[in-house]
């Protein structure tokens, strides 16, 4: 197709849809990098640029209107819908929807389950017009079934727990969880892991929580063991 450029390597399953047609804009390229992998499903729309290595799970959608970089992973039944940009090195894990005009920076990570909007008054014209995704920073971790609300600044290597619900912007390096998400402390003050479980050897769950899990960060002067 003389709008489709694709890198060499492509690897792409048979059902998969490289270059639907958008009905939003006018014809324009698909760029698609090299030792891309597309697995079944997955539909690319013409009009983005995606870099090198490329992975999509099952059933991905990409829109059109997006700027992809290098060694990204879009997982199963996620999309990222139109207008979006996304650096190097980011992984959006499965059942992931990413609001149009969002921008998530390199090495970010979303867990499965994420959700993003990207219209604060839904059913609004004014809101409409003004439609804006959040800005995720670079190698920001994002929590399973995480919701981010429109125009929220999450700032670089933030940590935001499980099921938060993101309202207002996070500074750097910060671990927030909660609905609304609240800043509970600093990635540098996490407890380590190790100190948090134990292992187990009667199931493939391979370890549990200790009874003091609970305590998600250590206390200023305290050490982990």
């Amino acid at each position: 197709m003389p709008d489709v450029l694709v890198g060499d390597g492509l690897q792409s399953d048979p059902s998969a849809i490289i270059g639907y047609p958008s009905s939003r804009t006018a014809p324009s390229e698909l760029l698609l990098g090299a030792d891309a992998r597309i697995r079944s499903g997955t539909v690319v729309y013409v009009g983005s640029s995606i870099g090198a290595r490329f992975q999509t799970g099952h059933n991905v959608i990409i829109r059109e209107d997006c700027r992809i970089g290098d060694d990204v992973s879009v997982w199963s039944n996620s999309v990222v819908d139109y207008g979006c940009r996304i650096g190097d090195r980011v992984k959006i894990h499965s059942n992931c929807y990413i609001a149009q005009f969002t921008e998530i920076q390199d090495g970010a990570f979303l867990a499965p389950g994420v959700t993003i909007a990207n219209d604060l008054y839904p059913g609004q014209s004014t809101s409409a017009a003004m439609m804006s995704g959040p800005l995720i920073g670079a190698g920001a971790q994002i929590g399973v079934n995480v919701t981010i609300l429109p125009f929220v600044r999450i700032g670089a290597g933030c940590l935001i727990g499980a099921g938060a619900v993101v309202v207002r912007d996070v500074p750097d390096g910060s671990v927030a969880f909660g609905n609304p998400a609240t800043v509970r402390g600093n990635v540098r003050q996490l407890r380590a892991i190790e100190s948090r479980v134990d292992a187990v050897t009667d199931s493939v769950s391979r370890y549990r929580f200790t009874g003091s899990a609970d305590t998600v960060l250590r206390t200023a002067g305290s050490k982990s063991r």
